[in-house]
């Protein structure tokens, strides 16, 4: 079924940032979160969307200094690029 809404343009503007990091369109993206909202289950057979970490491509010079360990600043630390792909899929 199709729909109209008014969305500010700044929502509108985060959402689709957001669908795009994540591989996904924006009509996805919103069937997802009014079926979170309502407490319906994700439609079956659904794989979900890879993450921005799965779908990224390096420099090979960038991978080359990751595998020798030049992102991670200490031992128990995670790498860098990591850490930044986690917090864009929690955005």
């Amino acid at each position: 079924m199709k729909t109209t809404i008014d969305l500010p343009e700044p929502l509108y503007k985060r959402a689709k940032l957001r669908a795009v990091e994540r591989g996904i369109t924006l009509k996805d993206m919103m069937i997802e979160a009014l079926s979170d909202s309502l407490g319906i289950p994700a439609a079956a057979g659904k794989t979900p969307a890879p993450t921005v970490r799965d779908r990224r491509k390096l420099l090979p010079e960038f991978e080359a200094a990751r595998r020798k360990g030049a992102l991670r600043p200490s031992a128990g630390d995670r790498d860098v690029t990591a850490l930044i792909s986690d917090d864009r899929d929690a955005r």
